[in-house]
């Protein structure tokens, strides 16, 4: 493996941003689907290195900002059960749901409570037993597994007290609908590299084959982003549409097996909502009836009746990359990560927490 120093060589980098400039002929539109890449696109001034003709866009990466408004309200109702305590990561706090949030829940007295790990909160019901603890799932497969196993373990160990809200998202159906809706023109995606360690490049070849649209698994370092994006630009000029790995110390086809199969023994897919893609097929986990005792939309009434989102405020259409935060007109005004108006803002991967950490006023 390579010293990471070697991932932002100065040389390298200059060669690469050289070469996309000789390679790009016209304008092309790259979408990055996962917020690591936003924030280290940002944070490392890639988009100032580019040429005009390259445009990237932030799409539906960030596993908060995805998640349904009514997904949090139901993370809210049942905070506000007696003998309840939710756990939950702590990007999820503060995102605002129709009428509170979690953090204004627990001003209330509701015990919400931080966890880094779903173990954590396994530990928390082991040692509250007369009380019910419930794991708020958000996600991608990348901790849909840690959830699983997590759950399984609960059963195994007979904890009685111990349930999951799954509101996990999977990520290819997104890719689909974002392609098959037409109206934002996208010549390339920039794959997630940790969500594809699980995945394996394999979900993408439906998408691929689908829409003709290259895919290229990108890691996180800044000469990471600039080979892959090379490597989509060379695709796109070339008239090609493929899967290609750049993230190969990372990445293989076949992904994590034994991560999918857990995935598959606790959780099946289940349509589900998105916040600015509306109810995408097969895009959701639901938890599997034989770990029906782990289920908290089985065990609590979590019905909740239709969200809207908050007025003025552009979250769904900057998932879809549909427009930029600079566009919304609450952006810095109203909305910022001390007050924030959406999910985007909340978030350590929203896009619209990048724009205001490292986008010029």
């Amino acid at each position: 493996m390579k010293h990471i120093d070697e991932y932002r060589d100065a040389t390298l980098a200059k060669a690469l941003i050289e070469k996309i400039h000789r390679t790009v002929t016209r304008p092309i539109r790259l979408m990055e689907i996962c917020g690591t890449h936003t924030m280290a696109i940002f944070r490392h001034g890639i988009r100032s290195l580019l040429p005009d003709t390259v445009d990237l866009v932030s799409g539906p990466g960030c596993p908060v900002c995805v998640t349904a408004m009514e997904e949090v309200d139901r993370s809210i109702k049942l905070a506000k059960y007696p003998d309840l305590i939710l756990t939950t990561f702590g990007d999820m706090l503060r995102v605002p749901g129709s009428s509170s949030s979690l953090d204004r829940e627990k001003g209330k007295g509701a015990d919400v409570r931080m966890v880094y790990s779903t173990f954590d909160a396994i530990q928390v019901a082991e040692q509250c037993p007369d009380k019910e603890v419930v794991f708020l799932g958000i996600g991608f497969e990348t901790t849909a597994p840690t959830v699983a196993a997590a759950i399984a373990s609960a059963r195994e160990k007979g904890l009685a007290n111990f349930s999951v809200l799954s509101a996990h998202k999977l990520l290819p159906p997104a890719m689909h609908a974002l392609l098959g809706a037409g109206d934002i023109p996208i010549d390339g995606f920039i794959c997630p590299g940790h969500v594809t360690t699980i995945i394996g490049t394999s979900a993408y070849k439906r998408v691929v084959a689908e829409y003709a649209i290259p895919c290229v698994v990108v890691g996180f370092e800044p000469i990471d982003i600039l080979q892959g994006i090379l490597m989509l630009a060379e695709q796109v000029e070339e008239g090609r549409a493929a899967v290609e790995i750049q993230y190969t110390r990372g990445v293989s086809e076949e992904g994590n097996q034994t991560a999918l199969k857990l995935m598959g023994r606790v959780f099946e897919p289940c349509d589900a909502p998105w916040r600015g893609l509306g109810l995408i097929r097969q895009s959701g986990l639901a938890i599997r009836k034989p770990y029906g005792s782990c289920d908290a939309a089985a065990r609590f009434d979590v019905s909740v009746p239709p969200a809207e989102e908050p007025p003025g405020c552009l979250c769904a259409q900057v998932l879809r990359g549909a427009v930029r935060p600079v566009d919304c007109r609450l952006f810095r005004k109203v909305c910022s990560p001390r007050t924030p108006v959406g999910p985007c803002m909340v978030s350590s991967e929203g896009t619209c927490a990048a724009y205001f950490k490292y986008h010029s006023a």
